[in-house]
């Protein structure tokens, strides 16, 4: 289960975790809070729907979405930094994207979730398409983004387990 192996990354690596969500709407968070020992890594979680909350809240820079859009990686990303920094967390998920079954476009269909996962102070962002209504589409989306972390904690520790490993 992914929920357990985010617990035993968090707790393994003595990180805390902060969530900055849009369309996910705090399933993110709601997922993290069913872990139970979650408590000991779980700072904060924003749940920033509008453009004005991402940019009070998060420090997400009114250029980056009027450039980039509010459903783009590096609105994203610019989340997830936020979340990090103003948690004081070592890592941060945030996803931004349509839902549906209105509001998508020609170049962010509904569906469309963009991620970014910080892990000390490092970015990784995605961008998916998921298919289903409204509800099965968040779901996905909180899904991918716990699991998006777990990976993205892995490869970040990757090589620090093989020099610890290769020293003994």
């Amino acid at each position: 289960m992914t929920e357990n192996k985010l617990l035993e990354l968090l707790s393994k690596h003595d990180l805390k975790i902060a969530t900055a969500e849009s369309c996910t709407g705090g399933l993110v968070a709601g997922v993290l809070c069913d872990i139970s020992g979650i408590s000991v890594h779980f700072e904060e979680g924003y749940i920033t729907y509008s453009e004005a909350a991402k940019t009070k809240n998060l420090g997400v820079l009114p250029e980056t979405i009027e450039h980039y859009g509010v459903v783009s990686c590096e609105v994203a990303e610019e989340m997830a930094m936020g979340a990090a920094e103003r948690a004081n967390a070592d890592c941060a998920i945030a996803t931004t994207g349509v839902a549906g079954p209105t509001g998508g476009t020609e170049e962010n269909p509904v569906g469309t979730v963009c991620f970014a996962c910080v892990v000390r102070n490092q970015v990784l962002t995605e961008r998916m398409i998921f298919e289903g209504n409204r509800m099965e589409i968040r779901m996905q989306a909180a899904v991918y983004a716990i699991e998006m972390l777990c990976d993205y904690i892995e490869s970040c520790y990757e090589d620090s387990d093989e020099e610890v490993s290769s020293e003994e």
